[in-house]
């Protein structure tokens, strides 16, 4: 079988890339939040959250991979209190975002999203560790259906990987809504995707709390 440097298949390695281009590119609250902060005030001020959903995500991949993933899913009431704080953070941001249909600094007051905020909305969401999870038992801890030989090897890559394409995705959806920023400017149009956005969170919020 050919491997990449001996550290992984190509089979496992286009099925990883394959994985994290649809995890990564389909909406979700960190392509939401990314559209709507650069949309209300542009892609400089998004950058902060742009950066931080990688930093996140790979230090649930990390932990994961040293085993507090499955720690957290072995515990069901630690469990329910990740659910339930990412639920109720996901509410208050479509909540702030909602309120907000104006291109000003009074605005950018009501929707601050900070660095670590964004990090932080990584370790709230389960479907985020339930992820990490199977990356670990996937990729991690087998090779093509047998124990890796190299498992931290394997870890880099695939924090690699899904660093980049979380990355990647962020960006292209900021740069979407700073795009459109121009146009939303007029009238009503900001204060009603806005509300579309908001939308978008609370559809998330209700999705992690009934799975």
């Amino acid at each position: 079988m050919q491997r990449l440097d001996s550290r992984m298949s190509t089979e496992e390695l286009i099925a990883l890339l394959t994985l994290s281009a649809a995890m990564s590119f389909s909406p979700g609250p960190n392509t939401a939040l990314s559209t709507a902060l650069a949309a209300n005030f542009g892609l400089r001020r998004a950058l902060r959250f742009i950066v931080a959903v990688p930093v996140g995500w790979t230090a649930i991949m990390l932990l994961s991979g040293a085993g507090l993933g499955a720690l957290l899913m072995a515990w069901p009431a630690l469990q329910w209190s990740v659910k339930a704080v990412g639920v109720a953070y996901l509410l208050w941001l479509a909540w702030k975002l909602a309120g907000t249909g104006t291109l000003n600094p009074a605005a950018a007051q009501r929707l601050q999203v900070s660095f670590w905020q964004g990090v932080g909305l990584q370790f709230v969401n389960i479907k985020a560790w339930m992820l990490a999870l199977s990356l670990a038992a996937g990729w991690v801890a087998s090779a093509a259906g047998a124990p890796s030989a190299n498992p931290g090897e394997r870890l880099l890559i695939v924090c690699a990987v899904m660093a980049v394409f979380a990355l990647v995705s962020n960006l292209l959806y900021a740069w979407v809504g700073s795009v459109l920023r121009g146009w939303l400017a007029q009238g009503r149009r900001l204060y009603w995707f806005n509300r579309g956005m908001a939308l978008v969170l609370v559809l998330t919020a209700a999705w992690m709390a009934r799975s």
